[in-house]
């Protein structure tokens, strides 16, 4: 029986999902509340969701943490649906020392400050990238129930370091050069992760806190390390006209009868009104429009690196530095993809779950 605190984090307002664990903890684990109705766990395909896992497991490409983790969801409550991961390779030795002094980037020093202690904070506990081994379980099963409806979800490293990809093979790509170009100088860089959804159905949201935007942003906001989430044009709407901004509404060629859609109009569902353009990412006051929804996330760079930091030492209240041990991601975005893709269908599915729709 471990002497620490467990810490569990819940969110959702009809598809509940509580994350529970640490990262070297016995297990890190999920419970889902709110499913559609009549969905039982046989439903779930496990080979794809075992698939959909190993996408974010570590110890798969260079451009990661060496720690390796089969990342095998065990079934442990069908009512409420439980999964649990087993920890299998943690080397807590790595931190030990870290207790008195925080690593600079890392929540060592608020957790302290919020728990006195009582968390388990090796790897990170509770605020680790671990942690998103169980909302990929979670997410892994949205996007199952949500294929069914028609809905796909896609997401992709788009830059790295503040080098753009060039959509070629890995080994080609100058981004990830530059993703190795930091972990042979002991540092790391940050990331952005574009995630657009196509078939999504219009209609879906609300206003103020019931829009999409607002129930997407705390999921997303959830994954460790992330810093910033846009959608549409995001930011760059700050720079732009509303004639620029605004999305033209026309109809789709094979609805019209008189004028219809361009050669610009984007994805979509079948619906007869389209957007010739999209910088709103498929979002109209928190109301999805039938375009593809369009969001991007920014991460922050691991901040575990092995280079030299200052810190404090808190038990001589002075001042001192520290080199970071143990084995990390150099971009932690590069395996935050599919995470970055369960926390969208996580949210869409608990909008859709909404019993006024």
């Amino acid at each position: 029986m471990s002497a620490y605190r467990t810490i569990s984090s819940t969110v959702g307002k009809h598809l509940k999902m509580t994350v529970f664990g640490g990262s070297h903890e016995p297990s890190v684990g999920v419970r889902l509340e709110g499913l559609p109705d009549g969905f039982i766990a046989a439903d779930i395909d496990m080979a794809q969701l075992q698939a959909f896992l190993a996408r974010r497991a570590p110890g798969s490409t260079p451009y990661g943490t060496a720690r390796k983790e089969a990342d095998v969801p065990v079934l442990t409550s069908e009512e409420p649906l439980t999964f649990e991961i087993y920890n299998k390779d943690q080397h807590s030795g790595d931190y030990k020392g870290l207790t008195n002094t925080p690593r600079p980037g890392h929540a060592d020093y608020t957790a302290g400050l919020r728990y006195h202690g009582e968390v388990n904070m090796a790897g990170g506990g509770p605020f680790s990238g671990r942690m998103t081994a169980p909302l990929c379980i979670a997410g892994g099963i949205a996007l199952q129930i949500l294929a069914k409806k028609g809905i796909a979800i896609h997401a992709q490293l788009v830059e790295a370091g503040g080098v753009q990809s060039a959509n070629v093979p890995p080994e080609d790509d100058p981004m990830y050069q530059r993703i190795l170009a930091a972990k042979a100088d002991g540092d790391s860089v940050g990331g952005r992760v574009r995630c657009v959804v196509s078939g999504m159905p219009g209609g879906i949201g609300g206003a103020m806190y019931d829009g999409l935007e607002s129930l997407l942003s705390p999921i997303v906001f959830g994954i460790p390390g992330v810093k910033g989430v846009s959608f549409g044009d995001g930011f760059a709407v700050c720079g732009m006209t509303g004639s620029e901004n605004n999305d033209p509404f026309c109809i789709a060629p094979e609805k019209a009868a008189g004028a219809a859609c361009g050669e610009n109009t984007v994805g979509g569902d079948s619906a007869a009104v389209k957007t010739a353009t999209n910088h709103a990412g498929g979002i109209l006051g928190g109301i999805s429009t039938g375009m593809d929804i369009i969001m991007d996330v920014a991460f922050k760079p691991t901040p575990s690196i092995a280079k030299e930091q200052q810190t404090v030492d808190l038990a001589a209240g002075k001042e001192t530095t520290i080199t970071v041990g143990g084995r990390h991601d150099p971009c932690i975005a590069v395996r935050a993809v599919p995470v970055v893709e369960a926390a969208m269908a996580l949210g869409l599915l608990d909008a859709m779950l909404d019993p006024s729709l």
